[in-house]
């Protein structure tokens, strides 16, 4: 199956303008993902989906691929679905452009899950062992059934443990926000509306469990940060020099 990595990149975001071009340890934020996503064993080429010229030049400039996209899309999925027409393969890898430290193994994973001809989408998730996290809603946590497929995915503490309850302490999962479409699923997607539940919880992939696609799920043992705020990069920058 071919397989291709789409990194949405936007400019303007609103808590850290112009993030994908920050400098990490004299490298910017953007080729940071770019070169790690070009290190998959399974991914046949990269490109970066961006509606700013200024990141589109950037890439170019390093040796990589771009396409400048609609700068009106509502989300990445949106944004990735308009480059996936153009291309001909079988597997569309989104990876974020907020994330330098995304490892090929995790790509490579995701891209192997849809080997399950049963699944739709596949995607990662991690054990939570900060406590914090259980109850922080800019965490995502996932349950998921005994073959491997996601249930539901909520910003609240799920599974929730009853009052008094004899069993022992659940283990919670996060979600890591990689994702692999099959093409034909992805460019779907991107034409239906929002679900109530994606509108209640702001999570796109509930779209598709509403809509009765399933969601492959494989455990990773690698810690990603992304560069959502500016406070964020003292911490990413300790993670590349370790």
């Amino acid at each position: 199956m071919a397989a291709i990595v789409i990194i949405p990149a936007r400019y303007d975001s609103t808590r850290f303008p112009g993030k994908p071009l920050y400098p990490l340890r004299g490298t910017p934020v953007i080729q940071h993902v770019y070169e790690n996503s070009k290190r998959s064993r399974l991914a046949d080429d990269v490109i970066v989906a961006t509606d700013s010229e200024t990141i589109f030049e950037k890439v170019l400039s390093f040796g990589g691929k771009a396409a400048m996209t609609d700068r009106n899309h509502q989300s990445g999925t949106d944004r990735i679905a308009e480059v996936a027409r153009s291309t001909d393969c079988d597997i569309i890898v989104n990876v974020q452009g907020d994330e330098p430290l995304i490892r090929s193994e995790m790509i490579d994973d995701v891209i192997s899950l849809l080997e399950d001809k049963r699944a739709s989408i596949g995607t990662l998730i991690k054990k939570i062992d900060a406590l914090q996290e259980i109850t922080d809603p800019n965490v995502v946590k996932i349950v998921f059934d005994n073959q491997g497929f996601a249930l539901y995915f909520s910003r609240a503490q799920i599974p929730f443990r009853a009052p008094h309850s004899e069993l022992s302490a659940p283990v919670y999962y996060k979600h890591i926000g990689i994702y692999s479409y099959r093409r034909d699923i992805l460019l779907t997607l991107a034409g239906m509306e929002q679900t109530g539940l994606e509108r209640v919880e702001k999570l796109e992939q509930l779209r598709a469990l509403e809509n009765g696609m399933k969601i492959k799920i494989r455990e990773t043992f690698f810690e990603t940060y992304g560069v959502d705020t500016p406070e964020d990069i003292e911490r990413v920058e300790k993670c590349l020099n370790t």
